[in-house]
């Protein structure tokens, strides 16, 4: 079963083109990986040389030149075929941050690099244990002195970053009680991971194979020049690349829940018992099709979000309905699909129990449930704050 757009895709080349390289990455392959806790390096670079991952990077840079919406139907159709865009994604929303805010210098050096899978731009250093998604509580600290930052803390839940040259880093360059707001004095860096000393990475191992890691700084030293806009306002940086973040998770999960759907639909058609069809049973039929009706909903939440990040409006709304309602979908579509196999369904075989783990991870990352509906409370209906 092949679930279409629901309406005129212009990306539908790159969806078809994006099948066809993922169909030489079977199950197999992810299960193979999946045992080991490896990381796709055939799949990236396949991803790399075909240009989806510089499909966000201007084309003087030598990228593809894509809309944010572009990205998302690349993610998409990696999960949707089956396969797990997480070991790539995050070049895909971090870009975005460099590509507003980075100089004409930082472009020039990193952009075209980047473009032709000379560098990787995969680590995402932000959240920390003491401080979860309280970002402005960090202690992750950034201590100028003369043309260079010293760098001292810790970042959890930094996946990839053994796999990538480049790492965005946000840490604090003025002390949290010396700012009028919180969210002032945090700054943004562009880390060279290759080069950078007092740098230690621990790989967490964890219920899917994510690759996520621990990162400490012992005073690791990071060029002046590395710095991503103006000291102090790093916060609103990282916050463009989280809508854009938001809204590809979300298209991922969409991904999920056609691939999840898909699978149980047929399965509850060929699947046979008591002399007829399981999928005629409405105990059967309808989780399907209540989980199809869901990702329908977020897929045109999602739209619009993309849209209005396109057009350089304010898509906070969407970007996290968005990415609470596919979570949601692509959930309700992977029990759908366990309980119609069955036994089956936990079958490391099917792969439905991989992608039952994988999808699951974003009923709480990027974004947990509960901040999106506090942020829906306060910032679009203007209830007072709630935390």
């Amino acid at each position: 079963m092949d679930i279409q757009q629901p309406t005129a895709d212009p990306h539908a080349e790159i969806r078809e083109e994006v099948r066809k390289l993922c169909a030489r990455f079977p199950g197999e392959y992810w299960r193979e990986l999946d045992a080991r806790r490896g990381y796709p390096t055939e799949f990236v670079n396949a991803l790399t040389e075909s240009g989806y991952l510089a499909a966000l990077i201007p084309e003087e840079f030598g990228g593809a030149g894509l809309p944010l919406a572009g990205a998302a139907a690349i993610l998409e159709e990696i999960q949707a075929s089956g396969c797990n865009g997480a070991a790539c994604h995050a070049q895909m929303y971090i870009m975005g941050t460099i590509l507003r805010h980075g100089s004409p210098a930082q472009k020039a050096q990193y952009l075209p690099a980047i473009a032709e899978g000379k560098l990787r731009l995969q680590a995402f250093g932000v959240t920390e244990p003491t401080s979860g998604t309280d970002t402005t509580a960090l202690r992750t600290t950034a201590r100028r002195e003369g043309d260079k930052y010293i760098i001292n803390g810790q970042k959890i839940w930094t996946s990839r970053a053994e796999h990538s040259d480049l790492m965005l880093l946000l840490a604090r360059t003025t002390p949290r009680d010396q700012v009028a707001k919180k969210t002032e004095g945090l700054s943004t860096f562009i880390v060279d991971m290759r080069t950078a000393k007092g740098l230690t990475i621990r790989p967490i191992r964890t219920m899917m194979n994510h690759n996520s890691c621990e990162v400490f700084f012992d005073n690791m030293e990071v060029p002046a020049e590395n710095l991503l806009g103006v000291e102090g306002k790093g916060f609103r940086y990282i916050l463009d690349g989280m809508n854009a973040e938001r809204l590809l998770i979300a298209a991922e999960c969409i991904g999920d829940a056609k691939w999840f759907i898909a699978k149980a639909s047929a399965y509850a058609k060929e699947r046979v018992l008591f002399g007829r069809p399981i999928g005629q049973n409405q105990g059967v039929q309808f989780p399907i099709a209540k989980a199809y009706a869901q990702m329908r909903a977020a897929e045109a939440i999602v739209e619009k979000g993309l849209a209005k990040f396109a057009a350089g409006q304010n898509c906070g709304e969407e970007a996290n309905m968005g990415k609470m309602l596919a979570a949601e979908a692509s959930w309700a579509a992977g029990e759908a699909c366990v309980n119609t196999h069955g036994g089956f369904g936990f079958a490391e075989e099917y792969d439905i129990e991989r992608k039952f783990r994988e999808t699951r991870l974003y009923q709480v990352a990027p974004i947990s449930t509960n901040l999106i509906l506090s942020y829906i409370g306060e910032h679009v209906l203007g209830m007072p704050r709630s935390y």
